[in-house]
């Protein structure tokens, strides 16, 4: 008996040695592509480079440029205002479009096609496109004369930067409703049956057995969300530049100002680092509130 007991143990620990080994090549490249040039960055954030001449060290000196910065307190200001109406305009609609996916209804599979055609499109070329329709003298506006329509969308500050937030919804939510989809396709039927015969209509159905049961997927799909925003910069920099004047200026937008039109690489290296702290910092915090083990099934142990 001892000898059977012991078998499986050894070969339980092989499994999980051939496992280990599975995880090699994507921990290289982590390494590799994250890693080193995290640290990459990390050093030139004490050192003084234009980016064509020679490095030499500078200290903390851009790291005081940085935090004595009057602009710094804005950008981080209008990234976490991006973040937050971004997050509060993509969860709702993504939650309910999940759901929709996930359904049996007539078409569904044809409507999904055109559901997911943002993922298909780059953020420039989305960029490029709603600032042409949403031009005030040669836009859709004005070609169909709805005053509307042809406001200033790009040149006041309000309305900039809520155009933002609709392009960056426009082009994330289907990602996200991907995201949901998975998730509600993971839920017993049987949960549902019982509702149904408990005389559960589909409100009370949606929040008191779909809404809980997303918890986990809630939290993942918001932490791709909240850390992606951090990173918004190609859309926001061919849509508004980061204006009018400074409302759309977000700190991936400042890096690059900084970086590659001011040719100050140790600013804009301080400023990478940053970004990457506070995405570590509201990653750590999301993870808390989903619980001691996020991935987990919610349905583990019922």
């Amino acid at each position: 008996m001892p000898a059977r007991r012991g078998a499986p143990t050894a070969a339980g620990r092989g499994g999980r040695g051939s496992l280990a080994w599975l995880a090699v090549p994507a921990l290289l490249f982590f390494v590799a592509f994250g890693v080193v040039p995290l640290i990459g960055v990390l050093v030139l954030s004490f050192t003084s480079w234009d980016g064509l001449g020679d490095i030499g060290f500078a200290g903390l000196s851009s790291w005081q440029a940085v935090l004595s910065d009057p602009g710094l307190p804005h950008a981080l200001w209008v990234t976490f205002l991006v973040m937050a109406a971004s997050w509060a305009v993509q969860t709702p609609a993504s939650i309910l479009l999940g759901v929709f996916l996930a359904g049996k209804q007539r078409y569904r599979a044809v409507l999904s096609v055109f559901y997911f055609i943002p993922l298909l499109l780059s953020s420039a070329a989305i960029a490029i496109t709603y600032k042409a329709l949403l031009d005030p003298n040669f836009g859709l506006g004005a070609g169909l004369g709805i005053d509307l329509l042809a406001q200033d969308w790009l040149g006041e500050p309000v309305l900039a930067f809520s155009t933002v937030i609709f392009v960056v919804s426009w082009q994330f939510i289907p990602f996200h409703s991907l995201i949901y989809q998975g998730g509600v396709r993971q839920i017993p039927r049987s949960m549902y049956e019982a509702a149904e015969l408990d005389g559960a209509g589909r409100m009370r159905t949606f929040f008191s057995i779909t809404l809980p049961q997303l918890k986990y997927t809630i939290i993942t799909s918001s932490t791709l969300m909240v850390v992606g925003s951090l990173t918004f910069f190609d859309l926001i920099f061919v849509l508004t530049a980061g204006g009018p004047g400074d409302a759309t200026r977000v700190l991936a937008l400042d890096m690059y100002k900084r970086g590659f039109q001011a040719n100050l690489m140790g600013p804009a290296s301080a400023i990478a680092v940053i970004l990457v702290l506070v995405g570590l910092a509201l990653a750590m915090l999301l993870r808390r509130l989903g619980g001691r083990d996020a991935s987990a099934s919610q349905l583990e142990g019922a």
